[in-house]
């Protein structure tokens, strides 16, 4: 029988290998090193952004991939995986798991959340779909949506949660969310240490996704600047 990729990253690490347009990293091929560097260093998924970055990391490793685009529109704030259309392409390279803004924000073209949901479960079956929150809100609204799992991505990164980090108060949102739903929660965003991530899992997240702490370094040489920039006084 085959193994579901929820069953691949139980209580395990995926990491996110992203580097947007402008940033030094920029690049399918490097983002798929990246990718090799974190099979090697014991991870059990990959996350991904863009369709190009998703099929270079799909070649490169045996791991299992979350997809994501992120595209900004005019008339939404939702960025990740907004539409059909950012689903379509990276279904054109085939990712076990997309994951998409699951926010309270009105969508692209005013479509549904909903709505979205049901094209893509009856255009896809067999895909695996992440829910991306910010609230507690939205984390009940996404597992009664039925999405396969629901990740605290975007806690922090939105208007009403912004200056919120997971970790506050021993990762509060995030026994929350565990407490609130059916479905498996991925602990994701600004999970800095490693220490931080066996937390979550301790807590009862099923996996835990750490992207900048790993794969961005102009990120990681920052802190160290700015504390030996304090230390210095």
């Amino acid at each position: 029988m085959t193994v579901s990729m929820l069953q691949q990253i139980k209580g395990r690490l995926v990491v996110s290998c992203q580097a947007l347009e402008g940033e030094p990293l920029h690049s399918d091929y490097i983002m798929a090193r990246m990718a090799v560097a974190a099979e090697v260093g014991g991870a059990a998924g990959i996350r991904a952004n863009s369709a190009e970055d998703v099929k270079a990391i799909m070649r490169a490793v045996t791991l299992p991939v979350i997809g994501i685009i992120k595209r900004d529109y005019a008339d939404s704030a939702v960025y990740i995986t907004p539409t059909l259309a950012e689903v379509d392409e990276l279904m054109s390279v085939g990712p076990q798991m997309i994951a998409l803004d699951a926010t309270a924000y009105s969508r692209p073209g005013g479509v549904a959340l909903a709505e979205l949901v049901a094209t893509i479960r009856a255009k896809y079956p067999q895909l695996l779909l992440m829910a991306d929150i910010a609230t507690l809100a939205e984390a009940i609204s996404a597992d009664e949506l039925g999405f396969d799992c629901i990740g605290t991505t975007l806690h922090g990164y939105t208007a009403e949660t912004r200056g919120q980090t997971l970790a506050q108060e021993d990762f509060r949102f995030l026994r929350q969310v565990l407490a609130a739903v059916k479905r498996p929660v991925i602990a994701e965003g600004n999970v800095a240490t490693p220490d931080m991530a066996a937390r979550c899992l301790t807590l009862g997240a099923h996996a835990v996704v750490v992207g900048g702490a790993i794969t961005r370094p102009q990120q990681i040489t920052r802190r160290f600047v700015q504390a030996i920039g304090e230390a210095a006084g």
